[in-house]
């Protein structure tokens, strides 16, 4: 990878951990924290925020009927998510290990803190965990197929492709078969 490459790699590491702390200060602002795998708001915080709460009666009499007769296609999704959920994880269960892979922690990338928020009914809740997890899974993938192609074929794209993987601007350059042969086994050994 050349140096520019690089230089820009860290300077998007830079920006992505000032992110995390503009977040981190607005969490200061509505006052909860993180104990562990806890989430705790401020007593006077939580009371303001059940106040926000829909009621369910109401909430199902002012949903459209269109929202209500499309949400079992919906849910169907459900069977999908849940085969790949358990596909991928038996795939680098088994090939990860023989390739030198490292496995992919998967609940890295599932998180169902949304379904504790107070200002949430009983189906606000279901449908935020139904979401959490349907994208948790769809990340859970990506990072599993992005490890995969990393060992397999770290070659970048001739043409643009939009919303790329973040290992991807480690690959070699397309077209420069010097580069992927010289620099093969080291991506295939360069996890991060």
């Amino acid at each position: 990878m050349n140096d520019t490459v690089q230089a820009l790699l860290e300077r998007m590491r830079r920006l992505q951990e000032e992110l995390e702390a503009e977040i981190n200060r607005r969490r200061e602002d509505l006052r909860f924290e993180i104990t562990g795998r806890r989430i705790v708001f401020e007593a006077e915080m939580l009371e303001r925020q059940r106040a926000f709460r829909a009621g369910l009666l109401r909430y199902l009499r002012e949903a459209r009927l269109a929202v209500v007769l499309t949400a079992p296609l919906i849910y169907s999704l459900i069977i999908p998510f849940v085969l790949m959920d358990l596909w991928i994880t038996l795939y680098q269960a088994v090939c990860f290990p023989i390739y030198g892979i490292p496995k992919v922690r998967r609940s890295d990338y599932l998180a169902f803190d949304r379904v504790h928020l107070p200002y949430l009914n009983a189906i606000e809740r279901l449908n935020c965990g139904y979401c959490s997890y349907g994208n948790g899974v769809a990340a859970y993938l990506r990072e599993v197929a992005a490890r995969t192609e990393q060992y397999w074929c770290p070659i970048k794209h001739a043409r643009k492709i939009r919303d790329v993987h973040a290992r991807y601007p480690l690959f070699t350059d397309y077209g420069d078969g010097e580069r992927y042969r010289k620099e093969l086994d080291k991506l295939r050994k360069s996890y991060y």
